[in-house]
This record gives structure tokens, sequence and C-alpha cells, in this order.
């Protein structure tokens, strides 16, 4: 397990069925709850999307604006699936592609490769408006195939992830992950409650790599409802949580 990918399959061995993100929106009122299996599916069909119809090769930089959803934790995957380097709020005028959500289409226009707008609508639905030029994610990803094979597959030694101008293998990834995951004090019976923003590199440890290192699940929330805290605890049996980690 020196990579994400493989992170993620030896998680999902332990029991395909069981939950591993459960996501909720407190503006919209969306709850999306995905099984390991399920999750594998949609990044599957992802990377195929970043691949073939993105156009990304694996190495290169593809910068994300994306918030705090279950569409970006699948999106990170998929990027580190296929090989590719996941660049959180990097200059898009100097990465190969760049995915974005409706609230930094001007970061798209400014990346020369491929792009890609991820609606983020309720119910999977499709781009009120979409730019020329711009890949809708929600039409694009349905068709795509179930499965991905990398050719070669990613490696520990491959370009991962860039953050602030560093960049960290994916065998970086997975050691911090874990490093994460002890200092949490997570297990593979854990139900992680989190409130946190995955573009900093906290979020992105507490919210996705250190349960995925042990096999934990979680529970994502955006624009958190103190009200409806102690509530959600209890009907997700949540056993851990982090708020408010930015």
């Amino acid at each position: 397990m020196r990579t994400p990918p493989e992170l993620f399959r030896a998680a999902a061995r332990l029991d395909p069925a069981r939950p591993f993100l459960t996501f909720y929106d407190d503006v919209t009122g969306e709850r999306v709850e995905l099984s390991y299996t399920t999750t594998d599916n949609w990044v599957a069909k992802t990377a195929n999307l970043v691949i073939e119809d993105l156009g990304a090769d694996p190495g290169e930089r593809v910068a994300l604006f994306l918030p705090t959803h279950w569409q970006s934790v699948v999106i990170y995957l998929a990027c580190w699936t296929a090989g590719v380097v996941a660049a959180p709020g990097a200059d898009p005028a100097h990465c190969a592609h760049a995915v974005a959500d409706p609230e930094h289409v001007e970061e798209l226009a400014a990346c020369p490769g491929g792009r890609l707008l991820v609606p983020l609508r309720p119910m999977g639905a499709r781009a009120l408006e979409l730019p020329v030029g711009v890949l809708d994610y929600a039409a694009e990803v349905p068709a795509q195939p179930d499965r991905f094979h990398a050719a070669p597959p990613p490696t520990a030694e491959d370009p991962a992830l860039e953050r602030d101008g560093a960049v960290f293998t994916a065998g970086q990834v997975v050691a911090a992950a874990r490093q994460a995951a002890a200092d949490l004090g997570l297990h593979a019976g854990s139900r992680l409650l989190v409130e946190t923003d995955l573009a900093t590199a906290a979020g992105l440890s507490t919210a996705l790599l250190a349960p995925l290192a042990v096999g934990a699940s979680v529970v994502l929330c955006r624009n958190l409802d103190p009200a409806a805290l102690a509530r959600r605890i209890e009907a997700e049996r949540v056993t851990d949580r982090l708020l408010s980690t930015r």
C-alpha cells in the first residue's frame, strides 16, 4: 500500500458495501452516502474522464478549485488513480488542465489545456451555464466506463500532490495519511465527522487521507448547522469529530 489508490483498494477489501463517505450540506439539504463500492465506481468513471476527455497525461498537473463536497473527494482520488498531480489552488495558467466549481470559472478560463466544470448541483444536475470550451462533469461522467486501467499504474515515486509550490510523491502522501490517522487515533471502525475545507492541507488530511489510511469512514459536512450537530452525531453513529479545520 504505497499509493493512495492502493490505500483505497485495501480499505475497500475489508467490506466493500460499508459506507466510506456520507456528505451533508445544511444549506441545500443534501445527504449523499457512498459505499466503498460506489466510490470506486465514481472514481473509475472520473479517472477515465480525466484521461480520455480532459486529455490529461500521467504526471501532468491539474489545478483544482473545489469546495468541501463528496464529488471533490472523488476527483482527488481519480487524479491519483489516473497518475496525474492534484494541484489545489495552483496557478491555472501554469497547469496542464483545470477543474473547478462554478465560483471559479475565471480560473478555468486562465488554463491553456483541458477545462472541467463541476456544477455541484443537487441530484447530479447539469450546469446551468457552460462556458465555451469547458466540459460539464455532470454531463460527461455518467457515460464513462465503470473500470479504469492505468498503464502503467502509478508508483510511490510518482508525483501526486502539489501545494504551495511543493510537490509530494504518492509515497509521501501515503506516509502523511498514516501519520495523520495515528495523530487522530483513527482505526478501521472509526466514523469521523468533519467540517473542513478540503482545499487546505489539514482539510485534505482529516477528511480523506487519514480515514483512508485505516479504512475508517467519514461524515463530511458543508455549511454545518450547529443545531443539527448532536442529532447527526447520534444518527450517523459518529465516534470521532473534528470541526472547523481551516
